[in-house]
């Protein structure tokens, strides 16, 4: 299949990233491509952009797309781990970082990769084909419990304790194999009504987060990016659930250096410190002529932090 990801927020993401020609950027979801072509068309060939992505796939294809470039550094590992890549390149600090978060449209779109609802394959899941976890291991072998409190927090799905034990049941008889079973087994639960969202939606993005732990590790990965940006750096991510917005909010506000002191005090004796500053006080959405275009960008807000 042919790796297709329409870029969301394009234009917004590449000009808050304020590119200097000959800077060091750091695309974390390099996936394919479509943000690191216009970063790398920016900047001259004494800069760099460093390429991460968990997929190697993704990191295949943009190889191809981007081969006229010299000047970029391909990574196969977790944008959790910049502070590790960053070491182990010998750089101390760079000019942006680029986080678009969530899965890809590629993903969604290969059945044997399990992400999707829609058609039937394996219970996969794995954005790093080369981790242990699938998302059969978790429908499998949690328990009820376990499960309930994942499709809860992460799907935010009234009906979490509901479709836990209905798969719980199921699996007593066999395990459940495919996107096609697990599918069927919600449906007894939340029956698809017309003008509604499909029934399935939200327990397979908390299997998705769960399987590639996309929340636990965010707000640390916000606060290591900003560390590692250069004075005027800039760090823009784009967030497609309410749990990771939240995330990045929170390291952000707190990156500013947010006083907590009792008021009428006076000095602050807290010890806030300011990182830099948040340059969108409100998130930037997408436009409705994009949203018409690319359904994935309706959910997206994009933040940006700017280092002192």
């Amino acid at each position: 299949m042919e790796f297709n990801h329409k870029s969301v927020m394009l234009k917004e993401c590449i000009d808050g990233l304020n590119i200097k020609q000959n800077g060091i950027y750091v695309d974390g979801t390099m996936g394919g491509a479509g943000h690191s072509k216009e970063i790398i068309k920016r900047i001259s060939e004494k800069g760099l952009l460093i390429g991460i992505d968990r997929d190697e796939e993704a990191i295949c294809v943009a190889k191809e797309r981007l081969k006229d470039f010299p000047n970029i550094k391909y990574i196969h590992n977790n944008h959790d781990n910049i502070k590790e890549i960053l070491k182990n390149l010998q750089i101390d600090e760079v000019d942006g970082i680029l986080l678009d978060l969530g899965v890809s449209s590629y993903q969604l779109d290969e059945r044997e990769r399990g992400f999707s609802y829609i058609g039937n394959g394996v219970l996969d899941m794995r954005m790093d084909k080369s981790q242990e976890l699938t998302a059969k291991d978790v429908v499998n072998k949690y328990s009820e419990e376990n499960l309930a409190k994942i499709i809860f927090e992460y799907g935010e799905e009234r009906f979490s304790r509901k479709i836990a034990r209905k798969i719980v049941e199921y699996r007593k008889e066999k395990e459940v194999e495919t996107t096609e079973e697990l599918v069927k087994i919600i449906e007894e639960v939340i029956p698809r009504r017309k003008g509604e969202g499909h029934p399935a939606k939200r327990t397979f993005q908390a299997i998705r987060i769960e399987v590639n732990d996309e929340i636990k590790p965010l707000y640390d990965t916000v606060i290591n990016s900003i560390n590692a940006l250069k004075s005027k750096g800039r760090l823009c991510i784009l967030t497609f659930h309410s749990l990771e917005d939240r995330a990045v909010k929170k390291a952000y506000i707190d990156s500013a250096g947010k006083c907590i002191c009792p008021p009428g005090l006076p000095y602050c004796v807290c010890g806030a410190e300011s990182k830099g500053k948040i340059i969108t006080k409100k998130p930037i959405l997408p436009s409705e002529e994009e949203i018409e275009e690319n359904s994935r960008s309706k959910s997206a807000k994009l933040r940006i932090f700017e280092k002192i």
